[in-house]
């Protein structure tokens, strides 16, 4: 047994409390674009220490042992759920629970880059269990400054089953796409597919200039109607955006439902085998947004993971305003393709890790160079954190790890790595004495773990009630609406 990848030991107490939250980094290393640098052969460990100004050391590429390697993932649909379901009293199912997507879900202030790819952070903290730290990785896009994306072409493919009659479904779902056609440019297009019994097409790709009423009254006319045929849904989505597929701009089908199909094919795996070759071919990918307050968040999941894409959750007039008129904006475009992410751990000063989530995003450390390996699609503006708890060797000090992220351009495939790296001497002496958004971070991951009954085993877990004193503390210190609404949801949870 592999005792650096085991869920295991540090349990008991832990079962309070867990995983996920914002990130902040502290530039504790620095990193550099090698696309034109280093030529790494395919297969090999990531580099074991930063280049360029960052610190360094002499040790050699850790073994693979010491290698944790994952596809990037901006999701955030598990945390909306969540609160969702807290606020209507009940409590989430520990199955829909993934750290990475509480963590995800709150605002960052790391080093944003200069250039197109990534900024890479690096930064930890001790807890009060000896030897155990929390390291956090963070990775940064530069956001896009509101001009020069390339145009949209978006295929809406929105359910219509009974279950979407539930207020705060379907009748949110039109209220949230007749904002964005306002939002949305004259060289914009839009499709829309509607789906229960079975698909239809309920509107060509159609450019937004001189067509906004148009879209308008299509929008107004959509009905709750029988069962879910989500497969041929997606089926007919997909051939849609083939068909009204624009070269120049970014083809995206967005899929807008409860997710509880009962009609077809239901296997997420199976509906993605039948699109495949449109994915692959013309790059389309895919973006979830989850409605309702029962929600197969597991079949949206896999059905974005599968489809290059991401997923979001919307529960009320607000979240759906941020999801279509902030979120989708911002996912329109891509920074990169195939985004995966390799972090180091010096065997000399770690003894054991264990990255906190990003179960269904695992790669074999081996193709975190293939670029035939599917990893992440990530946008402009886009943060992505990955925490981990990290035992360290008594009485060790120095080079403690580096993070590598590899990432493909969009248009021409080419691929750039970036790096960052930390040593012991850069962990705070404490979680609760580091930057306010890292003990966001560290809250938010706590606070899933609990959710999740000990799952991810954080250490040093607070109670419940600690933990909602430490976010209502970090919501006046940040003036974050968002970590107030952590507070909150925390608080529902307590009870439970």
């Amino acid at each position: 047994m592999d005792r650096h990848r085991t869920r295991r030991g540090i349990r008991g107490s832990l079962l309070a409390v867990a995983a996920a939250g914002a990130l902040l980094l502290t530039a504790c290393g620095a990193g550099e674009d090698h696309a034109n640098g280093p030529n790494y052969s395919k297969g090999l460990p990531a580099p074991s220490q930063a280049r360029g100004d960052g610190p360094t050391s002499s040790a050699t590429a850790p073994s693979s042992g010491h290698l944790s390697t994952f596809a990037l993932d901006v999701d955030t649909a598990s945390y909306g759920y969540a609160r969702r379901t807290l606020a209507d009293g009940g409590r989430p199912d520990p199955a829909t629970v993934r750290p990475e997507e509480f963590v995800n879900s709150f605002r960052q202030d790391y080093r944003t880059p200069e250039h197109n790819g990534f900024t890479v952070t690096v930064d930890g903290a001790r807890t009060s269990r000896p030897d155990w730290s929390l390291v956090r990785v963070g990775l940064t896009t530069r956001p896009a400054d509101g001009t020069e994306r390339p145009p949209a072409a978006l295929t809406f493919v929105i359910d219509v089953s009974g279950s979407m009659d539930e207020p705060g479904r379907l009748d949110l779902a039109k209220k949230s796409l007749d904002t964005l056609t306002d939002r949305l440019r004259d060289d914009d297009s839009v499709a829309i597919v509607t789906f229960s019994e079975h698909a239809e097409r309920v509107l060509p790709m159609t450019r937004l200039g001189g067509h906004r009423t148009e879209i308008h009254r299509a929008v107004d006319r959509l009905r709750a109607l029988y069962s879910t045929n989500l497969g041929e849904g997606v089926e007919t989505g997909y051939a849609t955006a083939v068909e009204g597929l624009r070269k120049d701009a970014t083809n995206r089908v967005v899929l807008i439902s409860d997710a509880l199909a009962n009609d077809g094919e239901t296997d997420p795996d199976a509906i993605l085998r039948r699109i495949d070759g449109d994915r692959r071919e013309y790059g389309i990918t895919l973006f979830g947004v989850g409605v309702g307050s029962d929600y197969g968040d597991k079949l949206m999941e896999r059905l974005a993971d599968k489809g290059d894409g991401h997923t979001a959750y919307v529960s009320d007039t607000a979240t759906a305003t941020d999801v279509f008129c902030r979120q989708l904006p911002q996912n329109i475009d891509l920074v990169a393709r195939d985004a995966k992410a390799q972090v180091a751990f010096d065997p000399h000063t770690v003894a054991e890790f264990r990255l906190i989530g990003y179960q269904d995003r695992r790669v074999a450390d081996e193709d975190f160079r293939n670029d035939r390996v599917d990893g992440g699609e990530i946008g402009p503006g886009h943060t992505v954190t990955a925490l981990y708890a990290v035992r360290t060797n008594p009485g060790t000090d120095g080079h403690l790890a580096t993070a590598t992220v590899r990432w493909l351009d969009p248009d021409t495939r080419t691929p750039h790595e970036n790096t960052g790296s930390m040593e012991t001497a850069a962990l705070h002496d404490s979680v609760w004495s580091a930057s306010p958004r890292f003990q966001v971070t560290a809250v938010a991951a706590y606070f899933a773990d609990a959710l999740a009954g000990g799952e991810y085993g954080i250490p040093a877990a607070p109670s419940l009630t600690a933990l909602q004193a430490r976010a209502k503390a970090l919501a006046r210190v940040t003036e974050d609406k968002d970590v107030a609404d952590l507070s909150t949801a925390i608080g529902e949870a307590a009870p439970l």
